[in-house]
């Protein structure tokens, strides 16, 4: 819970939530004053403060690091939830670097608060409206600091921050220099952070690099080629091995698993006389044994017995229309972010395990690389036979 302080109010007033004609006399108004100058009442009918206060906080939110399909459905529902419980939600534009540069989304009537129809139709579209980016001033102490002051400035009482391993990084090191609470949803292709089964747009990208693969296999099995397609995933290879298993790829390459050349040519060759005359193979990124280029280069020099080609999905993976399953995740996400913010709870991230809300303190969700199941890598050797 933020911070409450025992006050006297002079005066006549007009909290929020009164349905009194006439201000509210002092000896009505034995309550708790929220933090920041801010609070809201709940009265009686006889206008008596009712015992609960309600508090009320500027939450800031916003997209960092690379885009996810479902960022969209995320902000819109932090702000739609704050809202309902009696919040002020503001948008910073471009992340960690906007903040700094206090790039704050106003609506078109100039406001700086979002509202409910701000974010009307946004679920639907994939990118971020409040746009994303990576800032070097950040990494920084004195950007660090400056970012603090600016909160501090715009009575910024809680922040959101919607991003990966980066993004946390980033929200650890703010709270050396501000005590607002920060709760994070985890919104990255690469679904390689710790405390949620999945990530925002972890869905969407890989079925994205499944449908590509599937017409890139018309043509493998046109021509009786082997293609190489390159998919996002620098540390980890679930984007990879998630698209290897949906498009019925024969092999998979990823960074947490050793690349054996000769193994693979020898799989190929069996493969061939089984009678397959077409392979997919999908590589990670980032592969200990290289690009998918580097590859096609030495399985040619270890005897491919197949003609191959390579092609790079890039950032196609980030675009698109969020699927169910990613706007179902942002849309949980940024309404338990509120709802955690309210309990009191900060440097944490929200997530789902199990289909059941979980938080995990920031340095938890990055401490530790997060392994691919072994089962899925069997299923991938079991179902290319």
């Amino acid at each position: 819970m933020p911070n409450l302080q025992q006050v006297s109010i002079r005066g006549k007033a007009t909290p929020v939530g009164c349905r009194a004609r006439n201000p509210c006399s002092p000896e009505d108004l034995d309550i708790c004053l929220v933090r920041r100058g801010r609070w809201r009442v709940s009265f009686f009918e006889d206008h008596t403060a009712q015992d609960q206060v309600r508090i009320v906080m500027r939450i800031g939110v916003f997209c960092s690091g690379g885009d996810a399909p479902g960022m969209n459905a995320c902000v819109r529902a932090t702000v739609r939830a704050g809202i309902a419980d009696g919040h002020q939600i503001v948008g910073i534009r471009r992340g960690y670097q906007g903040l700094l540069e206090e790039d704050f989304y106003v609506t078109r009537d100039g406001r700086t608060e979002m509202t409910l129809r701000t974010v009307s139709d946004w679920t639907r579209h994939g990118g971020t409206f409040l746009r994303s980016s990576r800032s070097e001033m950040f990494r920084t102490s004195a950007g660090q600091q400056q970012a603090a002051e600016i909160l501090k400035r715009h009575e910024i009482d809680a922040l959101i921050p919607i991003g990966g391993d980066g993004t946390f990084h980033g929200a650890v090191a703010l709270a050396q220099f501000w005590d607002g609470q920060i709760v994070g949803c985890p919104g990255t292709i690469d679904n390689d952070l710790q405390g949620t089964d999945f990530t925002i747009g972890f869905s969407t990208a890989v079925s994205t690099a499944v449908e590509a693969v599937d017409k890139i296999r018309d043509t493998a099995e046109s021509h009786e080629r082997m293609f190489l397609v390159e998919v996002m995933g620098r540390h980890s290879g679930y984007i990879a091995v998630h698209t290897a298993i949906g498009a019925g790829a024969e092999t998979v390459c990823l960074p947490e698993t050793e690349t054996d050349i000769a193994q693979i040519v020898e799989n190929l060759r069996a493969l061939q006389q089984r009678g397959k005359s077409s392979v997919m193979m999908v590589v990670a990124e980032g592969d200990e044994g290289g690009s998918a280029a580097a590859l096609q280069s030495r399985l040619m020099d270890a005897g491919c017995p197949f003609s191959t080609r390579v092609v790079i999905l890039g950032h196609l993976q980030r675009g698109g229309t969020p699927t169910p399953e990613d706007r179902l995740l942002a849309s949980q996400s940024g309404h338990w972010a509120i709802r955690a913010i309210g309990a009191g709870s900060s440097g944490v991230m929200v997530g789902r395990v199990g289909g059941e809300l979980c938080e995990t303190p920031f340095p938890g969700t990055f401490a530790s690389h997060r392994p691919i199941p072994a089962d899925l890598l069997e299923l991938v050797a079991t179902l290319s036979l």
